[in-house]
């Protein structure tokens, strides 16, 4: 078998694996690059990229419908799907061709094949092995199911609804996380009826229950229907319909049902156990360096447990470079990574909820602050908050713990928000800065000006 020696060899070649592959070459190490399908992985292919650029067209589809309300004579005369597919194939492939440019462009020899990792140092490619000093693992994550829900027909993951010809009348979306509601907004505002059933109290269960009452109430005003706090029992399909059993004995029909229920470790048949890796539940267990137990062997992304965002894995890919040159990085505070739902209206967060923020340090102290004081907002005619948590009772110092957002367009909040968090900033600190105006950034300022006892735009 031929042999080939590399400073690093990189297995996938998504968000993590390319920015691992990237940061070491530019560290001026040689680098293998090893993925079975694109450059780019799930993000760029069958993710982030294509669901936003669908989001996108869903937030003008929603402006043409509803001109009037500012004046505008303007109507949606209906969804083109085909048009729809283009534009977003379009997006993607321009990011994907200059990928493709930059990796080549820094010598990484990029290998096209199933790689499967052989302890301790190699990954096998058909005939070749790729034998490194150091080794990262990034292969990513599948989209779940659930047991005895057979994918197929009328009954899809994010993969095919990212494909879609057509716009269907009736959809159940079966979960109420990122994925589920991001898709159930799109459906909305493509023009069809929208059911998400989640077995969990609430939609979007893992940020702060303010954001969640807060979409709730901004899904019943879209007409975007939901049943939390109840199990899926079957679906059953026939050539024009399929129809969703629950546990409280209720059935929904539907021309199409959305499995939305997480995204597991794509950790099988990649020879990680069989090469004496530590793991659990499927996923691959590392330090807080992303170690794995053999040495010089690393693992990031998806397949690692913790948030499973895609800039979580290029930070940790930019992370095991440095490592692995010796530059000794700061570990990454999973806290402190931004969190955004891109439906509409937007949920963006970094920090802890209020809950955990209470478990870890006793006293806290909350304040919500009204877009409705908010100029910008007006003028986008959204309605949602902005909550700031701080450690510490009130009137004692303490630095904001967590934020929580619900709007339109607050994603582009969560720069700042996240330089308040992983700086320990105080509400003092921010209400010292200058907010431009009319912006909604305004509000995040005007937020931290009333937690640290000077309100101006905001009613008590």
């Amino acid at each position: 078998m031929p042999e080939h020696n590399a400073d690093l060899v990189v297995l996938g070649g998504g968000s993590g694996g390319y920015a691992a592959a990237l940061r070491a070459a530019e560290l001026g190490m040689s680098v293998v690059l090893v993925e079975r399908d694109k450059l780019g992985g799930t993000c760029l292919h069958y993710g982030c990229i294509p669901t936003k650029a669908l989001l996108h067209a869903a937030e003008v589809a929603d402006a043409a419908r509803e001109g009037d309300k500012i004046g505008v004579k303007s109507s949606l005369a209906g969804i083109d799907m085909a048009g729809v597919n283009g534009y977003k194939d379009g997006v993607v492939a321009k990011l994907y061709k200059g990928l493709q440019g930059l990796v080549k462009s820094r010598k990484i020899n990029f290998v096209e094949g199933t790689g499967r990792f052989e302890g301790p140092n190699a990954v096998v490619v058909g005939d070749d092995r790729y034998v490194g000093r150091n080794v990262v693992l990034a292969t990513g994550s599948y989209a779940k199911s659930l047991p005895g829900l057979d994918i197929g027909g009328r009954v899809i993951t994010s993969n095919e609804a990212i494909h879609l010809g057509s716009v269907p009348n009736r959809v159940v979306v079966l979960g109420g996380g990122v994925i589920g509601v991001e898709f159930a907004s799109v459906f909305r505002s493509f023009g069809a009826e929208v059911t998400i059933v989640e077995a969990l109290p609430r939609l979007v269960p893992n940020e702060d229950e303010f954001a969640s009452k807060q979409l709730e109430r901004a899904f019943r005003r879209r007409k975007i229907a939901f049943k939390t706090g109840v199990k899926f029992t079957g679906a059953k399909q026939t050539d024009d319909s399929v129809t969703v059993s629950l546990e409280s004995g209720e059935e929904i029909e539907a021309d199409l049902l959305l499995v939305a229920v997480g995204r597991g470790p794509n950790t099988a048949g990649h020879g990680y156990e069989e090469a004496g890796i530590t793991m659990e539940r499927g996923f691959v267990l590392t330090d807080e360096r992303l170690r794995t137990n053999l040495r010089n062997v690393y693992a990031l992304g998806d397949i690692v447990p913790g948030l499973q965002l895609a800039h979580r894995g290029f930070q940790q890919g930019i992370f095991v470079a440095e490592e692995i040159a010796g530059l000794a990085p700061a570990p990454i505070d999973e806290a402190g990574i931004p969190r955004v739902t891109y439906c509409e209206p937007e949920v963006a967060s970094v920090g802890l909820t209020e809950a955990q923020a209470r478990e870890k340090h006793g006293d806290v102290q909350t304040l919500v602050y009204d877009l409705a004081g908010n100029g910008k907002s007006q003028i986008l005619q959204t309605q949602g908050a902005i909550k700031l948590v701080k450690a510490g009772g009130e009137g004692t110092p303490g630095p904001v713990v967590g934020i929580h957002m619900i709007g339109a367009r607050v994603g582009e909040l969560i720069g700042e928000a996240q330089l308040v968090y992983n700086w320990d900033a105080q509400a003092e600190d921010v209400a010292a800065l200058v907010h431009a105006h009319p912006t909604q950034n305004e509000a995040f300022g005007e937020a931290h000006l009333a937690l640290a006892g000077k309100p101006l735009h905001s009613h008590s």
